[in-house]
């Protein structure tokens, strides 16, 4: 499909959607698939090129294959022959689905790697990705990327290994996050399961630790906060025991910060507010300590994201007036764009609250522009502009019924 195609395409599948009275939600658990791949769709975003999965949001809907597609070909005879075509749907998930290469286990010999600094130039382009909440464009991109790296850990030279782990450990933390992001907890718990590994298998300790936030941050997406506690309340125990006698890196402070800010957020999601500003508390101290806002193993650690997370943590536990008292003098430039976006998405969050509506409008729209897949599949953003919609009801503006159709948000 072309561009033009798959957006037409994915306005007869929204159309078909809401005539029958379904939320994306809603017609994603019919066909087994999430509510953001089907964002995606909607929006002309990714293509729908394979039958079976044509057949399967047209049986989802209701009509015939030919109402959302009318070139596709007419169901085949039982038995008859078909060539699949080329899809590059769902390829984050289908990535951790089986072993990623089992060819190399049974002919390593055959087999010959990729050049190390194109692998690292490849990881280099997915972490970019991420930053931008670029998530179709990951999903194509990872597809041929890890089976690439699996098989460059098993046939490459010995002196190569630990440096493709450490590669490894940097595309399954990114799949991790990007899952979270997109609320895929289950396929972000993978990831980050097997970014753990890698990095203990690249020999890098802190690569394990900065795996375990990402592994807290899919426990608290799942709504597990016990196990997101105790991860991460190890991790931290640890990590502080050797600061203490050992001189730290900055590496070492920003993970424990990040960790300390995962502790925030299982905190405030459990309604415990002395705890969750105890533990902003100590992010901000080592903030400070560190003095500047850094991106070691991708975290964006740093005074400036500590305060995010400040202010994200105040709206969870409904004190809107605070997070907005913070975000008067913060100042995030410098962070990447989905950081940026997280920071006006919850600044309109606390503007919602505080009923403040033009206001949070505008957040949300400039959330939107920086990363509009975030903005258009995250739930406290979702959530937020059906409270704006539902508030407006008739009198919403032509501004935020886009916004709201847009996010699938409609009241």
């Amino acid at each position: 499909m072309s561009s033009e195609e798959r957006r037409a395409f994915g306005a007869r599948v929204a159309g078909l959607r809401k005539q029958k009275g379904l939320t994306q939600g809603d017609l994603a658990a019919v066909i087994g698939r999430t509510a953001s791949w089907l964002s995606q769709v909607e929006r002309g975003i990714q293509p729908v090129n394979r039958l079976d999965v044509l057949r399967l949001l047209a049986d989802g809907l209701g009509v015939p294959l030919q109402v959302p597609q009318p070139d596709a070909p007419p169901r085949a005879e039982p038995g008859a022959m078909t060539e699949p075509e080329t899809n590059d749907l769902d390829q984050a998930r289908l990535v951790l689905s089986g072993h990623p290469a089992l060819d190399a286990l049974l002919n390593p010999s055959t087999n010959h790697p990729d050049a190390l600094p194109d692998l690292r130039s490849a990881v280099d382009s997915i972490w970019e990705l991420a930053h931008r909440s670029q998530f179709a464009e990951l999903s194509a991109a990872i597809g041929p990327l890890v089976p690439r790296l699996e098989l460059a850990a098993r046939t490459a030279a010995p002196e190569q290994q630990r440096d493709i782990h450490a590669l490894l450990a940097r595309t399954y933390q990114a799949l991790a996050a990007a899952f979270v992001r997109q609320n895929e907890a289950d396929a972000a718990w993978v990831a980050a399961d097997r970014a753990i590994r890698e990095a203990e298998l690249a020999g890098d300790p802190l690569g394990v630790f900065a795996g375990i936030y990402r592994l807290c941050h899919a426990f608290v997406r799942l709504k597990h906060l016990d196990q997101a506690e105790h991860a991460a309340t190890t991790a931290v125990n640890v990590l502080r025991r050797h600061i203490e006698t050992n001189e730290p890196t900055p590496e070492h402070l920003s993970v424990l910060g990040s960790l300390h800010l995962t502790l925030a957020l299982v905190h405030a999601r459990a309604g415990e507010r002395s705890f969750a500003r105890q533990e902003i508390d100590a992010a901000r101290s080592i903030g400070q300590r560190l003095g500047e806002d850094r991106n070691d193993f991708n975290l964006e650690f740093g005074p400036t994201n500590v305060e995010i997370h400040a202010i994200s943590t105040a709206v969870d536990l409904g004190d809107a007036g605070e997070a907005l008292d913070i975000a008067k003098s913060l100042r995030a430039e410098g962070l990447s764009a989905e950081r940026q976006a997280r920071l006006l998405m919850d600044i309109g969050r606390a503007n919602v609250q505080r009923r403040q509506h033009a206001d949070a409008l505008d957040c949300l729209l400039r959330a939107e522009a920086l990363a509009p897949e975030m903005i258009r599949t995250h739930a406290a953003s979702r959530a937020a502009v059906k409270d704006l919609a539902l508030a407006a009801g008739r009198s919403a503006s032509d501004e935020l019924r886009a916004l709201a159709e847009r996010t699938d948000s409609l009241a």
